[in-house]
Protein backbone atom coordinates (compact mmCIF):
# COMPACT_ATOMS: atom_id res chain seq x y z
CA UNK A 1 0.00 0.00 0.00
CA UNK A 2 1.16 3.28 -0.88
CA UNK A 3 0.17 6.77 -0.52
CA UNK A 4 -0.27 8.72 -4.05
CA UNK A 5 1.22 12.60 -3.65
CA UNK A 6 2.31 12.64 -7.38
CA UNK A 7 0.94 12.39 -11.13
CA UNK A 8 1.45 13.14 -14.23
CA UNK A 9 -1.18 13.73 -17.47
CA UNK A 10 0.05 13.05 -20.65
CA UNK A 11 -1.11 15.58 -23.07
CA UNK A 12 1.24 15.83 -25.93
CA UNK A 13 0.11 13.48 -28.56
CA UNK A 14 -1.09 14.37 -31.83
CA UNK A 15 -4.72 12.93 -31.43
CA UNK A 16 -4.28 11.76 -35.11
CA UNK A 17 -7.16 9.14 -34.81
CA UNK A 18 -9.89 12.00 -33.23
CA UNK A 19 -9.28 13.94 -36.68
CA UNK A 20 -11.03 16.76 -37.44
CA UNK A 21 -11.95 17.20 -33.58
CA UNK A 22 -8.46 17.85 -33.07
CA UNK A 23 -7.20 19.69 -35.77
CA UNK A 24 -7.55 22.89 -34.04
CA UNK A 25 -6.89 21.71 -30.34
CA UNK A 26 -5.61 19.44 -28.09
CA UNK A 27 -7.36 16.06 -27.66
CA UNK A 28 -7.23 16.28 -23.97
CA UNK A 29 -9.16 19.33 -24.75
CA UNK A 30 -12.03 17.61 -25.86
CA UNK A 31 -15.43 17.94 -23.94
CA UNK A 32 -17.03 15.24 -22.42
CA UNK A 33 -19.50 15.24 -19.72
CA UNK A 34 -19.85 19.38 -19.27
CA UNK A 35 -15.52 19.38 -18.75
CA UNK A 36 -12.68 18.51 -20.79
CA UNK A 37 -11.21 15.18 -20.63
CA UNK A 38 -7.83 16.64 -18.86
CA UNK A 39 -10.13 18.13 -15.96
CA UNK A 40 -11.77 15.07 -15.61
CA UNK A 41 -8.35 13.42 -15.32
CA UNK A 42 -6.91 15.93 -13.18
CA UNK A 43 -10.01 16.15 -10.92
CA UNK A 44 -9.69 11.97 -10.27
CA UNK A 45 -5.86 12.50 -9.99
CA UNK A 46 -6.93 15.24 -7.25
CA UNK A 47 -9.81 13.15 -5.66
CA UNK A 48 -7.03 10.15 -5.51
CA UNK A 49 -4.49 12.69 -2.93
CA UNK A 50 -2.16 14.14 -5.53
CA UNK A 51 -1.21 17.33 -4.79
CA UNK A 52 1.52 17.62 -7.61
CA UNK A 53 0.54 16.74 -11.24
CA UNK A 54 2.95 16.98 -14.85
CA UNK A 55 1.06 18.33 -17.63
CA UNK A 56 3.03 17.50 -20.68
CA UNK A 57 1.76 19.70 -23.90
CA UNK A 58 2.93 19.66 -27.36
CA UNK A 59 0.03 20.03 -29.86
CA UNK A 60 -1.71 23.09 -29.53
CA UNK A 61 0.26 23.52 -26.18
CA UNK A 62 -0.90 27.31 -25.74
CA UNK A 63 -4.10 26.02 -25.52
CA UNK A 64 -3.12 23.14 -23.11
CA UNK A 65 -1.14 25.72 -21.27
CA UNK A 66 -3.80 28.18 -20.75
CA UNK A 67 -6.33 25.09 -19.86
CA UNK A 68 -4.39 24.27 -16.52
CA UNK A 69 -2.95 27.61 -15.33
CA UNK A 70 -5.72 28.25 -13.13
CA UNK A 71 -5.68 24.58 -11.59
CA UNK A 72 -4.47 24.34 -7.79
CA UNK A 73 -5.65 20.42 -7.03
CA UNK A 74 -3.41 19.62 -7.79
CA UNK A 75 -1.12 22.13 -8.48
CA UNK A 76 0.27 21.79 -12.29
CA UNK A 77 3.87 22.06 -13.58
CA UNK A 78 3.67 22.44 -17.28
CA UNK A 79 6.13 20.75 -19.38
CA UNK A 80 6.39 21.90 -23.31
CA UNK A 81 7.75 19.67 -25.33
CA UNK A 82 9.58 20.24 -28.64
CA UNK A 83 10.10 17.51 -30.10
CA UNK A 84 7.56 15.43 -28.47
CA UNK A 85 8.92 12.56 -26.58
CA UNK A 86 6.82 10.02 -26.26
CA UNK A 87 5.14 8.59 -23.10
CA UNK A 88 8.35 7.40 -21.87
CA UNK A 89 10.71 10.28 -22.45
CA UNK A 90 7.76 12.27 -21.42
CA UNK A 91 7.31 10.80 -18.04
CA UNK A 92 11.51 10.35 -17.63
CA UNK A 93 11.72 14.39 -18.14
CA UNK A 94 9.08 15.42 -15.81
CA UNK A 95 10.97 12.42 -12.83
CA UNK A 96 12.28 15.56 -11.26
CA UNK A 97 8.92 16.86 -10.26
CA UNK A 98 7.35 13.69 -9.69
CA UNK A 99 8.76 12.73 -5.88
CA UNK A 100 10.51 9.62 -4.67
CA UNK A 101 8.22 7.46 -4.21
CA UNK A 102 5.53 5.86 -6.64
CA UNK A 103 3.32 8.25 -8.79
CA UNK A 104 0.75 8.33 -10.77
CA UNK A 105 0.34 8.79 -14.57
CA UNK A 106 -2.75 9.15 -16.62
CA UNK A 107 -3.35 8.97 -20.24
CA UNK A 108 -5.31 12.66 -21.57
CA UNK A 109 -7.80 10.83 -22.89
CA UNK A 110 -8.26 8.34 -20.32
CA UNK A 111 -11.77 8.72 -19.16
CA UNK A 112 -13.71 6.64 -16.28
CA UNK A 113 -15.93 6.36 -13.35
CA UNK A 114 -15.39 4.66 -10.28
CA UNK A 115 -16.76 1.80 -9.22
CA UNK A 116 -17.73 0.80 -5.79
CA UNK A 117 -14.49 2.71 -4.73
CA UNK A 118 -12.00 4.91 -6.61
CA UNK A 119 -10.04 3.44 -9.23
CA UNK A 120 -6.78 5.23 -8.27
CA UNK A 121 -7.58 4.24 -4.37
CA UNK A 122 -7.62 0.69 -5.67
CA UNK A 123 -4.30 1.04 -7.15
CA UNK A 124 -2.50 2.41 -4.18
CA UNK A 125 -4.13 0.16 -1.91
CA UNK A 126 -3.04 -2.79 -3.91
CA UNK A 127 0.84 -1.75 -4.79
CA UNK A 128 3.56 -3.42 -3.49
CA UNK A 129 7.01 -1.26 -4.06
CA UNK A 130 8.95 -4.63 -2.78
CA UNK A 131 7.21 -6.59 -5.40
CA UNK A 132 5.98 -4.25 -8.41
CA UNK A 133 7.48 -1.70 -10.43
CA UNK A 134 4.88 -1.08 -12.54
CA UNK A 135 0.96 -1.36 -11.45
CA UNK A 136 -1.50 -0.71 -14.93
CA UNK A 137 -5.31 -0.84 -14.78
CA UNK A 138 -6.70 -3.05 -17.26
CA UNK A 139 -10.28 -3.08 -18.46
CA UNK A 140 -12.15 -6.61 -19.62
CA UNK A 141 -11.76 -6.84 -23.95
CA UNK A 142 -15.31 -8.13 -23.88
CA UNK A 143 -16.85 -4.79 -22.45
CA UNK A 144 -15.02 -2.38 -24.43
CA UNK A 145 -17.09 -0.76 -27.37
CA UNK A 146 -14.90 0.39 -30.30
CA UNK A 147 -11.55 -0.86 -32.27
CA UNK A 148 -9.40 -2.75 -29.63
CA UNK A 149 -7.31 -5.29 -31.57
CA UNK A 150 -6.36 -8.27 -29.98
CA UNK A 151 -6.25 -6.69 -26.57
CA UNK A 152 -3.39 -5.70 -24.70
CA UNK A 153 -2.38 -8.33 -21.87
CA UNK A 154 -2.43 -11.49 -19.85
CA UNK A 155 -2.75 -11.80 -15.86
CA UNK A 156 -1.51 -14.75 -14.54
CA UNK A 157 -3.70 -15.42 -10.78
CA UNK A 158 -1.39 -12.85 -8.93
CA UNK A 159 -2.50 -10.23 -11.24
CA UNK A 160 1.23 -10.52 -13.19
CA UNK A 161 1.21 -9.23 -16.57
CA UNK A 162 2.52 -10.77 -20.28
CA UNK A 163 1.53 -9.91 -23.81
CA UNK A 164 -0.15 -11.76 -25.85
CA UNK A 165 1.47 -14.36 -27.98
CA UNK A 166 1.37 -14.21 -31.91
CA UNK A 167 -2.05 -15.17 -32.80
CA UNK A 168 -3.29 -15.52 -29.58
CA UNK A 169 -6.37 -12.93 -28.32
CA UNK A 170 -5.45 -11.03 -24.71
CA UNK A 171 -8.65 -9.93 -22.72
CA UNK A 172 -7.74 -7.30 -20.79
CA UNK A 173 -6.91 -3.85 -22.55
CA UNK A 174 -5.24 -1.32 -20.84
CA UNK A 175 -7.08 1.77 -19.71
CA UNK A 176 -4.60 4.48 -19.37
CA UNK A 177 -3.74 4.87 -15.84
CA UNK A 178 -1.07 3.19 -13.75
CA UNK A 179 1.47 3.61 -10.80
CA UNK A 180 4.73 3.34 -11.51
CA UNK A 181 7.81 3.28 -9.44
CA UNK A 182 10.69 5.52 -10.46
CA UNK A 183 13.12 2.84 -10.29
CA UNK A 184 11.49 1.55 -13.51
CA UNK A 185 13.20 4.62 -15.07
CA UNK A 186 17.36 3.14 -14.56
CA UNK A 187 19.76 3.13 -17.66
CA UNK A 188 16.50 4.30 -20.00
CA UNK A 189 16.96 5.89 -23.60
CA UNK A 190 18.17 9.46 -24.35
CA UNK A 191 15.33 11.29 -25.99
CA UNK A 192 11.73 9.94 -26.80
CA UNK A 193 10.46 6.56 -25.90
CA UNK A 194 7.58 4.64 -25.42
CA UNK A 195 6.60 3.45 -21.66
CA UNK A 196 6.39 -0.03 -23.36
CA UNK A 197 10.00 -0.45 -23.14
CA UNK A 198 10.12 -0.68 -19.45
CA UNK A 199 6.79 -2.52 -19.83
CA UNK A 200 8.85 -4.64 -21.11
CA UNK A 201 11.78 -5.30 -18.80
CA UNK A 202 9.34 -5.34 -16.15
CA UNK A 203 7.50 -8.05 -17.30
CA UNK A 204 11.21 -9.99 -18.09
CA UNK A 205 11.49 -9.37 -14.71
CA UNK A 206 7.94 -10.44 -13.33
CA UNK A 207 7.29 -7.03 -11.75
CA UNK A 208 4.48 -5.37 -13.73
CA UNK A 209 0.99 -6.32 -12.14
CA UNK A 210 -2.83 -4.72 -13.62
CA UNK A 211 -5.67 -4.53 -11.57
CA UNK A 212 -8.86 -5.34 -13.03
CA UNK A 213 -11.22 -1.94 -13.22
CA UNK A 214 -14.26 -2.63 -11.56
CA UNK A 215 -16.23 0.43 -12.86
CA UNK A 216 -16.74 1.88 -16.41
CA UNK A 217 -14.33 3.04 -18.93
CA UNK A 218 -14.53 4.56 -22.23
CA UNK A 219 -12.47 4.07 -25.45
CA UNK A 220 -12.01 7.59 -26.93
CA UNK A 221 -10.20 6.58 -30.41
CA UNK A 222 -12.64 8.28 -32.89
CA UNK A 223 -14.92 11.06 -32.99
CA UNK A 224 -17.70 8.29 -32.98
CA UNK A 225 -16.36 7.06 -29.65
CA UNK A 226 -16.58 10.51 -28.41
CA UNK A 227 -20.21 10.82 -29.23
CA UNK A 228 -21.04 7.46 -27.89
CA UNK A 229 -19.71 8.26 -24.32
CA UNK A 230 -21.54 11.67 -24.32
CA UNK A 231 -24.41 10.32 -25.71
CA UNK A 232 -24.31 7.52 -22.43
CA UNK A 233 -23.71 10.56 -20.13
CA UNK A 234 -26.16 12.44 -20.90
CA UNK A 235 -28.80 9.39 -20.99
CA UNK A 236 -27.99 8.86 -17.85
CA UNK A 237 -27.18 5.38 -18.48
CA UNK A 238 -23.52 4.96 -16.77
CA UNK A 239 -24.54 6.86 -13.77
CA UNK A 240 -27.62 4.46 -12.97
CA UNK A 241 -25.15 1.61 -12.29
CA UNK A 242 -23.69 3.58 -9.26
Amino acid sequence: MITLTHGMVLAAGLGLRMRPLTETTAKPLLPLDGKSLLDHALDRLAAAGVQQAVVNAHWHADKVAAAVADRTAPRVILQREDPVLETGGGVARALPHLGEGPFAVVNGDAMWLDGPRQALARMAAAFDPAAMDGLLLVVRSAQVEGEIGRGDFLLDPLGRVRRPKERELAPYVFAGVQILRPELFRDIPDGPFSLNLLYDRAIESGRLFALVHDGIWFHLSTPPDLERAEAAMQAGLVRALF
